[in-house]
């Protein structure tokens, strides 16, 4: 497992960019760095379950481990999404079970950073490293508009 880390200053507040990050009509947009059918079910609530799916009912089950609105949230992965079926139990899940993204949002004389920090399994590493960085942007300018 690898952490990376990503940061960015959006010139927006920060409770602009938290919604933009989790805004229902929003999440999908910036998330197509990932997946070009991006999308999610949870309340973005402390302790409440997070399915990341695409169109094809595949990806992760997560949970809420924190969340301070406009502040900080923190996701922990727990397995996968196989053909819309949560794995929790084969070698890819066990891979990402424990893996966390972490966002912090803080001030920055009137702008917002951003910063990430994510584990990510040794296979997927250099494939996110090259898709934060256009999330990120893609953040950047929904904000900012």
């Amino acid at each position: 497992m690898q952490q990376l880390t990503f940061n960015i200053t959006i010139d927006a507040p920060r409770e602009k960019v938290w919604n933009v990050l989790w805004g229902k009509d929003s999440y999908p947009e910036w998330t197509r760095a990932f997946s070009e059918t991006s999308g999610v079910e949870t309340d973005w609530k402390k302790g409440s379950k997070v399915r990341f799916v695409d169109a094809n009912n595949e990806g992760m089950v997560s949970r809420i481990s924190d969340a301070v609105p406009n502040e900080y949230m923190e996701i922990t992965h727990e397995g996968v999404i196989k053909n819309g079926q949560e794995d929790f139990s084969t070698a890819e899940a066990e891979g990402w079970a424990g893996a966390k993204e972490i966002y912090t949002l803080k001030d920055d004389n009137g702008k917002t950073e951003l910063l990430i920090h994510t584990d990510i399994t040794d296979e997927y590493a250099d494939m996110f490293k090259g898709m934060w960085p256009k999330a990120l942007d893609e953040v950047k300018r929904l904000s900012e508009n």
